[in-house]
């Protein structure tokens, strides 16, 4: 089987923290002649990787770069601090920003929050990942803030969340190149968007045939024509047809009287 002849696929990327297993179930019972290949990539990369041509669609998280791209925002995420769980922050429901002021929060370098000055005080090193962060979180090195479901991903029984007030936040999307909105972008689309099996949106639409001409009405002369002479041949008119025949009055002759 040549390059041309290959059976199409469908290449999704998705960040950490990012659960698209309903999606590619989906995918699975609607289009199963069209595999979904799967494949996690890092939030830094994945508008790049989309730009490049490697992926068909991603899901992303903002900010991000969106420059040649489709954006679809799907959610926002609440964002949240992860502490030990002996730590006094997770005696309280939320925290502000403010709260933080003496405590060291850690900013990794993989960090997807847009910050202007991030919370708190920084650590003598930046952590290169976020991975590396809870891990040091865990040691009581510092505290860390990230999107919830970072926090959820990289969940530790000694350790907890809580959210975070007055902070940036993140959303999270499906994003693809704009001048590559083909028709399994098209269908993934509604996919996302719950569209159900029977929606036509984004399906070309089947040609129509043609409707037959109807005949043309017969001239009422001829009909009425036509209909004339099946009158003729029906049930004879009163009075036509055949003579009479004779009556009994003409078969039987008075007597005469006698006088």
């Amino acid at each position: 089987m040549t390059g041309a002849e290959e059976s199409p696929s469908f290449r999704l990327a998705y960040v950490p923290g990012v659960t698209p297993t309903k999606w590619v179930r989906i995918w699975n019972e609607r289009m199963p002649d069209v595999p979904l290949v799967l494949t996690g990539v890092p939030d830094a990369e994945a508008s790049d990787l989309l730009r490049e041509g490697r992926f068909d669609a991603a899901f992303a998280r903002s900010p991000l770069d969106r420059t040649g791209l489709s954006v679809i925002p799907l959610y926002t995420e609440t964002t949240v601090v992860v502490v030990p769980k002996d730590h006094v922050v997770a005696a309280v429901d939320e925290v502000t920003a403010e709260e933080l002021a003496d405590e060291i929060v850690l900013h990794p370098l993989d960090d997807t929050l847009a910050w202007e000055r991030p919370p708190g005080r920084p650590a003598f090193e930046r952590p290169a990942t976020t991975a590396d962060a809870v891990e040091l979180v865990a040691a009581g090195v510092g505290l860390l803030v990230v999107p919830q479901s970072l926090a959820r991903l990289h969940h530790r029984k000694d350790l907890t969340y809580r959210p975070l007030t007055e902070v940036p936040v993140s959303g999270v999307g499906l994003c693809w190149r704009e001048d590559r909105t083909t028709e399994l972008m098209e269908q993934f689309i509604g996919i996302v968007r719950g569209r159900t099996v029977n929606s036509s949106r984004g399906r070309p639409t089947p040609p129509q045939p043609k409707a037959k001409p109807k005949p043309k009405p017969k001239a009422k002369g001829a009909a009425g024509g036509a209909q004339g002479g099946t009158a003729g041949r029906g049930r004879p008119r009163r009075g036509a047809g055949a003579p009479k025949a004779a009556g009994r009055g003409a078969a039987k002759r008075r007597k005469p009287r006698r006088g």
